[in-house]
């Protein structure tokens, strides 16, 4: 078939005077009336005061109410419980400066922050910056805040020892159950004396009796600190190293995650350490031989529709990440995070 005159003015009528925010589907139409206003504007990424997925900010205080709010985004700027390199303390400073992540999923086809109500609460705020239990009695009550009124809490680190204080809010009602993306199974026992550190957070949480260790899985795990990770098979839970991964089997793997964490209230924590050091750098315990942003992104979506009552993205520690490119493939896992929530049982519409 030839181009012709004839095709050019259908194009020209359809779409001449259109501007970005003038769709023919009414799928995308759906998108860009929430995003575009009047002549196809729309704000600019790069412009005014930067928030986590550029959510609208909310100065989260003693008193605030957030009950409408159906997501309430947050940042923990701690890293105490460090075992290598520090630094994830400037984590959420790093993912809120970039710009360009969503509005649109394509794959779940839902715009999370126009179409539920989402805020960015601001950092936790610290009573010291050198005493981690304290630090984590602070994240506990401000994750409790946010719990008591009925929205659900997604935070980023910070070091992975802040799962557990938020764990403690979150399933006060009962043990919840988990999907864990990560390079390391976090269920190591005390160091030096310390048991609260960033590589023991879920064997604390299992015996504190706020997770459900048999409905809990642990993806991407590999290297070679594997022997200290027993208390992770011997309570129960799913571990799928990051060897076994392949492109064929993930849809083998979020069949069993699915199956695993069942219908019940879960966890989603992500730590960017799964991630293989080529796509991201930028943390405090690299591991290479991870998973890939393309597998990470099927596992994520492939969640859609499971009871997520709270989740994190941990360990994102800029002073490595020279290109950027950890703190742009953490803003993304968190925006897909995001995404799964809107479609969460646990959500009440607001």
């Amino acid at each position: 078939m030839a181009w012709t005159a004839e095709k050019l003015a259908g194009l020209q009528r359809k779409f001449g005077d259109a501007t970005g925010g003038d769709l023919l589907d009414p799928k995308g139409q759906r998108i860009a009336e929430k995003i575009f206003s009047e002549g196809g504007h729309r704000p600019a990424p790069y412009a005014g005061m930067p928030t986590l997925l550029d959510a609208p900010h909310i100065a989260f205080d003693a008193g605030s109410d957030i009950s409408a709010l159906d997501v309430a985004l947050y940042g923990v700027p701690m890293d105490l419980g460090v075992t290598n390199r520090n630094g994830s303390r400037f984590g959420p400073r790093a993912l809120r400066s970039i710009e360009r992540i969503g509005p649109y999923n394509d794959a779940l086809e839902c715009a999370p922050v126009h179409e539920m109500s989402v805020a960015d609460m601001g950092d936790v705020p610290m009573q010291s910056r050198f005493d981690l239990t304290q630090s984590h009695a602070d994240v506990e009550d401000f994750v409790n805040r946010i719990v008591a009124q009925g929205v659900i809490p997604l935070g980023v680190g910070g070091d992975h020892s802040i799962s557990h204080p938020i764990l403690k809010a979150v399933a006060k009602d009962g043990p919840v159950g988990m999907i864990h993306i990560d390079a390391h199974c976090d269920t190591g026992g005390s160091y030096e004396g310390e048991k609260f550190h960033h590589g023991g957070p879920f064997r604390n949480a299992v015996l504190d009796g706020l997770l459900d260790p048999e409905r809990t899985i642990q993806i991407g795990i590999r290297g070679a600190a594997k022997y200290i990770w027993e208390f992770s098979e011997m309570s129960g839970m799913t571990v799928i190293e990051a060897a076994s991964i392949t492109e064929a089997n993930l849809p083998d793997i979020i069949a069993k995650a699915r199956d695993v964490v069942g219908d019940g209230p879960t966890y989603f924590s992500f730590d960017i350490d799964s991630l293989d050091p080529a796509y991201a750098p930028g943390t405090g315990t690299p591991e290479v031989g991870g998973l890939t942003t393309r597998e990470a992104f099927k596992l994520i979506r492939g969640m859609k529709g499971v009871n997520l009552v709270g989740g994190d993205v941990v360990e994102v520690a800029p002073a490595y990440d020279p290109t950027t490119n950890t703190a742009q493939n953490g803003a993304q896992m968190l925006f897909e995070i995001l995404s799964l929530m809107q479609f969460s049982p646990s959500r009440t519409p607001k």
